[in-house]
């Protein structure tokens, strides 16, 4: 079953160009990994320091044979460390959802 995964970012406004430089190389790596990246949604009116990426892996096996790379991969770690050593990025949030889609049956476990 596949899984999205949302990241909710608090962003500081004035690093938005260190932000979307950061949000470029997750997007190849996820990519590369064999992930779908759905984009990451930057602050246009509102709240200016909100940001949101959403991804998928075919199953949640995938999605941790991505994770696998950090720590470890020299992409992976320069990638991360655009968002450390700018500050582009206060916090974040990361939730797993699954789809359900109007013909999916939901099955009592």
């Amino acid at each position: 079953m596949p899984v999205t995964f949302i990241i909710d970012y608090t962003i500081d406004p004035s690093k938005m160009a260190e932000f979307e430089t950061y949000s470029a190389r997750w997007i190849a790596l996820v990519e590369r990994e064999g992930g779908v990246h759905h984009g990451y949604y930057l602050p246009s009116e509102g709240a200016s320091d909100k940001a949101l990426a959403l991804f998928t892996f075919d199953s949640l096996a995938a999605y941790e044979a991505y994770r696998e790379n950090f720590g470890v991969d020299p992409d992976f770690i320069a990638a991360d460390r655009l968002r450390t050593d700018t500050g582009c990025v206060l916090r974040w949030d990361r939730t797993l959802m699954r789809p359900l889609r109007h013909n999916s049956r939901r099955t009592s476990a």
